[in-house]
């Protein structure tokens, strides 16, 4: 049986970095996993008058999020971190919470997932913060860019709910 050595990556960072950095990607690892679920649950359940615009705004968005999954995971690995493995992984360091109801109404979706976003959002700067101290320029970069994408959907969330 191979020894966790044949996973390791050569990096730069210091070994503690590299353990910080990788633990709070994989956080935000799971909550752009639970997200992205999350949001493609609300879109093939939408209902309602507006019914066609939230599916195809959901689906966009759920495809964003996918999008990162990789991106996050790879640079995981470029450091020298392992990354997630399991779904029983992305349940235990998950903090975006998941909805099994029955029925939600597309008012409390998009109040529920524009939450949600932000949540994430609070979870990329907390890793931002830990690849700042490690010198970890790189993962600090990708972290500001899907910074931007999560406010950005929590923005059209936002709107699209706005009560006038």
């Amino acid at each position: 049986m191979p020894s966790k050595n044949a996973l390791a990556t050569p990096t730069d960072l210091a070994r503690n970095a590299v353990s910080g950095v990788a633990d709070a990607l994989n956080g935000v690892l799971a909550d752009t996993f639970a997200l992205y679920l999350k949001t493609k649950n609300f879109h093939w359940h939408m209902s309602g008058p507006h019914f066609r615009d939230y599916h195809l705004m959901l689906d966009e968005q759920a495809s964003q999020i996918l999008a990162t999954t990789d991106d996050i995971a790879e640079r995981v690995r470029k450091i020298g971190g392992t990354t997630l493995r399991s779904i029983g992984d992305i349940a235990r360091r998950q903090r975006i919470a998941d909805n099994d109801a029955e029925f939600v109404p597309p008012d409390a979706m998009l109040a529920e997932l524009e939450q949600d976003n932000r949540t994430l959002v609070e979870t990329l700067r907390a890793a931002k913060e830990i690849a700042d101290e490690a010198k970890d320029n790189a993962s600090s970069s990708l972290i500001d860019d899907w910074t931007d994408g999560a406010e950005r959907r929590a923005w059209f969330l936002f709107e699209t709910n706005r009560k006038r």
